[in-house]
């Protein structure tokens, strides 16, 4: 079956209770039991058959052993996370989504979870801290949010495997419609399912997909005893989102490659990211495997041009935190998505106080395009 057949069916396809085309939010904490231990779910932090559906529906599509949800992306990373023990080491790039640093430097450095930065894109690098030792595992994003840096995920599998790590990838940006890592080698995939998973800006939710039964059993065990899980409303609403991803997710690709045409020629704009600017390092790495460039497009205003003003101008699109709903979204990581990551970092990498992430929506490419225009035209200083 092709991934848009999978998308609308999934391994769960009606209710075996009802036959409803739809799974029903179960919304309940607790279930009666036949006898003392003769039960199918037990308790809904546990299992809930709502939840167990979408956890079904991501790992079929991911292509890996079984999934997880959780309340939010942050739940199920911390979860991911929570498998490691005082002393190790986690690889992690050095532009990665500020709250997965923050999580990292700020709450699990209590519990002597030690981290390195590398370059996503240096092989070399990533290869001599793993020949360091004590490395447990190695954690991408791929592209990396915000400066669309794209790893390739194959080569930093076999390097980490080499030396008995495991290989997390953050898949948020591309979905399992347009890339799946556990194809090239990743143990863990984790989503942020707010974002195109869920698709609508409505729901906060987090998922985990791994390729083994033995980290499925691990994780699912934290997920059971810290009890981050997703509710059965959400996991419903994910549900109904996942049935749109492949329209959704085709009108993203359409719609941010002419808003990246436009950009090239656009005098206010110094730099862009995008991972399909056929000049951009990552392209080859990007078009072998992932089947699409997304909806995310990060740009440098330029020195002639207020941004604050250009944002403020801005009518169609949205300033907002988050990214991958219907409407287009724009943000500034300096001081929203990356605030958490240490200035030096920010400036030496590029995330500088000028650069804005640009999530394109799904409305008529040419109002989003009118829209930036506008708005740089009020942004422009006299």
């Amino acid at each position: 079956m092709k991934i848009e057949s999978m998308l609308v069916h999934g391994p769960v396809d009606k209710d075996e209770a009802t036959g409803a085309v739809n799974i029903p939010i179960y919304q309940t904490s607790t279930y009666a039991q036949q006898g003392l231990g003769v039960f199918k779910y037990e308790y809904s932090r546990t299992g809930n058959p709502t939840r167990e559906a979408l956890e079904k529906a991501i790992a079929s599509l991911e292509g890996g052993y079984g999934g997880l949800a959780f309340a939010s992306g942050m739940a199920a990373t911390t979860a991911v996370l929570s498998m490691f023990r005082a002393g190790e080491r986690i690889i992690i790039p050095d532009n990665l989504y500020g709250g997965t640093f923050r999580v990292l430097d700020k709450v699990f450095s209590h519990f002597d979870l030690k981290y390195t930065i590398v370059a996503p894109d240096d092989i070399a690098q990533l290869k001599t801290e793993l020949e360091k030792g004590g490395v447990s595992a190695v954690f991408i994003e791929t592209p990396t949010n915000p400066l669309m840096d794209v790893t390739d995920i194959r080569l930093v599998a076999d390097a980490a495997h080499e030396k008995d790590a495991l290989v997390i990838v953050d898949n948020t940006f591309m979905s399992p419609y347009l890339q799946r890592p556990i194809e090239y080698g990743a143990d863990i995939v984790v989503h942020s399912a707010t974002k195109y998973i869920g698709g609508h800006s409505n729901t906060v939710a987090g998922l985990v997909v791994t390729k083994t039964k033995e980290l499925w059993d691990r994780i699912q065990f934290i997920q059971n005893s810290t009890g981050g899980v997703l509710g059965p409303f959400d996991s419903f609403m994910l549900l109904t989102g996942l049935k749109t991803l492949a329209v959704r997710m085709d009108r993203h690709n359409e719609n941010a490659a002419k808003v990246f045409d436009y950009l090239k020629g656009e005098p206010a704009v110094t730099k862009i990211y995008y991972t399909g600017d056929p000049a951009s390092k990552g392209y080859e790495i990007q078009n072998r495997q992932a089947a699409g460039h997304g909806g995310m497009i990060s740009f440098v205003v330029a020195d002639g041009y207020d941004h604050k003003a250009f944002v403020e101008s801005l009518k169609l699109i949205t300033l907002g935190e988050s990214l991958g709903g219907v409407e287009s979204l724009i943000c500034h990581p300096a001081t929203m998505t990356h605030a958490a990551i240490p200035k030096e970092i920010r400036d030496r990498v590029g995330i500088t106080d000028t650069l804005l992430r640009l999530s394109v929506g799904i409305e008529n490419a040419d109002d989003i395009i009118n829209d930036l225009k506008e708005a740089f035209a009020k942004a422009k200083k006299s």
